[in-house]
């Protein structure tokens, strides 16, 4: 999987996102009407001393849900519990996080989509009323008995809202739908993360890695790292867009944000199948990848940029392709 890419980080890696972290939705760049919603939200909650209502976070790896979970908690002035959904695949491993939440605290579940059937549906009577039903016994002799939990906010994040249960969904009060930065907001990401990290970066330095970094912050503040390393390596005090592109060049990062796993499947489309429609499992063999990986990390950012159009019959490179890569389409 391509590093630059991964919806998986590193362990550095999320050691280095975590330090670039705003800590209030003030310092949070772009996502400006979720911003104003989620503030609305907090101060209401606060007006009327109550837990806020249960916030959903949906959208593409990278745009910044944990973080704004995180803040959701700062702002409000509370504890944050971290999980995620595939860390929950019973019900009792719910009951066990939510039982032990303190009141007011936040419940942050990551990948909320992949939690076990059973523990979603204890979520329901969980984000409702405060309790849970819990099973005592087995067989013909187990009895349901119901506790109560403290009032908590939870929030989700997903990257594919359309498989959550409606009624999980509906029992959100607020959802938001993320979208991909503008390049004009990627340069405030790319600038506020220098300036943190004390890199000498020149302006047409810093609209090279934000053109270059598919719409994501996280992306972004990956390739400033890579840059700052390069510069650091060869002894370049100040980052010049000359700098910029030698690392980006070693990195293998073209202009449109392409990498190399992205330039092998459109040179596989426009090559060894010229255009033509082209099955997900047969691109995944060919190019000896897993399916999960063409189809959740780089084909989403290909659809979006027009250079590949998915049909019925399969994948094809568009007019767009060709030409990037310099070829004649057929």
């Amino acid at each position: 999987m391509s590093e630059l890419t991964s919806s998986s980080p590193e362990p550095s890696e999320l050691a280095f996102e975590a330090s670039l972290r705003p800590q209030t939705l003030s310092e949070f760049i772009g996502q400006e009407s979720i911003r104003k919603q989620i503030s609305l939200i907090l101060d209401a909650a606060k007006m009327q001393d109550r837990v806020s209502d249960h916030i959903l976070l949906a959208g593409p790896p990278g745009l910044g849900k944990t973080t704004l979970a995180m803040i959701v908690a700062k702002e409000s002035g509370t504890g944050l519990r971290l999980t995620s959904g595939p860390a929950i695949q019973h019900s009792g491993d719910l009951a066990a996080v939510l039982s032990s939440l303190l009141p007011g605290e936040v419940l942050f579940i990551d990948e909320i989509h992949r939690m076990a059937k059973s523990a979603e549906e204890m979520l329901y009577l969980a984000m409702e009323d405060f309790r849970i039903d819990v099973m005592v016994g087995k067989g013909p002799g187990a009895t349901s008995i119901s506790l109560e939990i403290a009032p908590f906010t939870l929030v989700g994040a997903t990257t594919r809202s359309g498989v959550l249960a409606n009624p999980l969904r509906d029992r959100f009060g607020f959802t938001a739908n993320l979208e991909f930065y503008s390049d004009f907001e990627l340069e405030k990401v790319v600038s506020r993360a220098a300036e943190k990290l004390r890199v000498d970066l020149q302006t047409p330095a810093l609209q090279a890695i934000a053109s270059r970094s598919r719409g994501t912050p996280r992306v972004a503040n990956r390739l400033l790292r890579r840059v700052r390393d390069f510069a650091l390596v060869n002894g370049f005090d100040v980052i010049t867009v000359e700098v910029a592109n030698q690392a980006l060049e070693l990195y293998e990062v073209d202009a449109l944000g392409l990498d190399r796993l992205d330039r092998q499947v459109l040179t596989l489309l426009c090559t060894s199948y010229s255009g033509r429609a082209v099955g997900l499992a047969t691109i995944a063999v060919s190019l000896g990848e897993e399916q999960e990986t063409i189809e959740g990390v780089v084909e989403p950012f290909l659809v979006r940029t027009g250079l590949v159009v998915r049909t019925q019959k399969g994948r094809e490179a568009t007019a767009k392709a060709f030409e990037h890569l310099g070829l004649s389409a057929v």
